[in-house]
């Protein structure tokens, strides 16, 4: 029987989310891409303890991830049944809709009657009566935003979540969402944007309007599918995402300079005791201005490698400015 360690709270930071009342860690844990069949059950469940341990409250999830859709939900689940059993209070659990579920017209998107059966279908998966929040994973240009809010607030006032999320949406499409939300009296707690030292878009304007807002903020890819960890410092290895097939990271945005930025990166990182990977985590949580950033991980030394970078998120001015001059 699994026994989370006594002092699994004591090295992790917790930041408010927003104007709430929830806290959540510095890191999550991300089951988008290691939480399906191409890992062991002992591997995946290995890495969901040691996280536990190490203080990462907090499980991301989204009804498709996978692949097939719907199986880190579904590993998820069968942990949550066995080792966690006791342990549902101590852990925040958020899972998402929006992206293609299903065939046929009411499978993705953002209308009331996808949102309401998916967020059911992930309940059953996760073996769960509750989620803690549910997010809307992406802006619908087809469905008001009344109806998509609405079903948020639906999930919420039926105990089916406690908070409601919304992710990869505009500045603009967050304060209209939010406004919606607080009318309909639940609002909006947070929002997922993706966000790294490569991918600077939310702080043109997101960001702003979240602080204004009073929404808390977690980041995801905040190393970039990889990129801002030590792999690609001598450019493309074999058996690398970058190598392979996958759709979110090709070899040709592994470029020379891109390689010269890394290892520039690289040896700032090394001068402040830390790895590239650490280094990236400790910047986009630079300052408290974000809640928490979603960290994968395919091992549990990967993931005690990326949680090592709480132990130091200050920058001195010149850090900052070196890092500056190096980003896109």
């Amino acid at each position: 029987m699994y026994l989370p360690s006594a002092d699994r709270y004591s090295a992790m930071p917790y930041r408010r989310t927003g104007r709430s009342g929830l806290l959540l860690p510095a890191l999550s844990l991300g089951l988008w891409h290691n939480f399906w069949g191409d890992r062991t059950p002992e591997t995946q469940g290995a890495i969901l303890r040691r996280a536990f341990d190490l203080g990462i409250t907090h499980f991301d999830l989204a009804n498709n991830y996978g692949p097939p859709p719907g199986s880190a939900e579904l590993t998820l689940g069968r942990a949550l049944a066995t080792d966690f059993a006791r342990l549902r209070d101590e852990l925040v659990i958020s899972t998402k809709a929006g992206y293609h579920m299903w065939d046929g017209p009411y499978g993705e998107w953002g209308s009331r009657k996808y949102l309401r059966a998916s967020l059911d279908q992930s309940l059953k998966r996760l073996g769960v009566e509750y989620v803690d929040i549910f997010y809307s994973h992406r802006p619908d240009p087809d469905t008001p935003l009344e109806e998509t809010m609405g079903a948020l607030d639906t999930a919420v006032r039926q105990g089916k979540a406690l908070y409601a999320g919304l992710s990869n949406y505009s500045a603009e499409e967050t304060r209209e969402a939010a406004a919606i939300l607080k009318d309909l009296g639940t609002p909006l707690l947070i929002h997922q944007p993706r966000y790294s030292m490569l991918d600077r878009r939310p702080e043109d304007g997101l960001l702003t309007a979240l602080d204004e807002l009073g929404v808390g903020s977690i980041a995801y890819s905040p190393l970039e599918q990889g990129i801002l960890t030590d792999r690609y410092l001598n450019g493309i290895p074999a058996g690398s995402r970058a190598a392979g097939e996958s759709p979110f990271l090709t070899a040709d945005a592994v470029t020379p300079a891109l390689v010269e930025r890394l290892r520039a990166l690289d040896a700032l990182a090394k001068e402040r005791g830390q790895s590239l990977a650490q280094l990236a985590l400790a910047w986009v949580l630079r300052g408290g201005r974000l809640t928490s950033a979603v960290v994968g991980a395919s091992s549990v030394a990967q993931l005690e490698n990326s949680v090592r970078a709480v132990g130091n998120l200050e920058f001195t001015a010149d850090e900052l400015e070196r890092i500056e001059k190096l980003l896109p």
